[in-house]
C-alpha cells in the first residue's frame, strides 16, 4: 500500500489506479470494514488525525478528481461520506522529497516517457491534503534503494 504524499497529477495510469484501489483500502481500514491491512505504516498518518475517515475521504476526492481530468471513470460514490470536512494534515519536506525519489525510480522503468515528460527535472507537489512542514523522512517509511 502507497498512499502517496505526492499529488496525484504526477503518477502514470498504472499508479493512479492502484493509489485509487489502494486509498479505497484503507478507508475500509479505517471504517472498520476489513480485517486485513490493519497495521499497515501508511495508516499511521491517517490514524493520527483528529478526523481520520474525513482524511482519507478527502484524500480520495482529490484522486478522483485528477482521475476524471484524464477521462477515468473511478467510482466516487465508492467514497464515504464523513461527518465534517478533512484538515490539512502535516507531512514532512523529507517524506515528499523521498516520495518523489521513490516515484522516479518506478517510473523511469515501468512509463519512461511519462518520466520524461512529467517527471524529470520537475519540482514536487504534495496532494493537497497535505501541509508540508521541515523534516525528514517519516519513522513509519520503510526506505528501499
Amino acid at each position: 500500500m502507497r498512499l502517496w504524499t505526492v499529488h496525484p497529477r504526477h503518477l502514470d495510469g498504472v499508479g493512479l489506479v492502484a493509489l485509487w484501489r489502494e486509498a479505497l483500502l484503507a478507508q475500509a481500514v479505517l471504517l472498520g470494514r476489513t480485517r486485513g491491512y490493519t497495521r499497515h505504516p501508511q495508516l499511521q498518518r491517517f490514524r493520527s488525525a483528529p478526523d481520520p475517515v474525513a482524511c482519507i475521504t478527502g484524500y480520495l476526492h482529490v484522486v478522483a478528481e485528477e482521475a476524471a481530468s484524464r477521462g477515468y471513470a473511478f467510482d466516487a460514490a465508492r467514497i464515504a461520506t464523513s461527518e465534517g470536512p478533512a484538515r490539512p494534515m502535516p507531512e514532512t519536506r523529507g517524506q515528499l522529497l523521498y516520495e518523489w525519489e521513490h516515484l522516479g525510480r518506478k517510473l523511469q522503468s515501468r512509463s519512461p516517457a511519462w518520466y520524461r515528460d512529467r517527471v524529470a527535472g520537475a519540482q514536487p507537489t504534495a496532494h493537497p491534503l497535505f501541509r508540508i512542514v521541515a523534516g525528514g523522512i517519516r519513522d513509519w517509511e520503510r526506505p528501499t534503494g
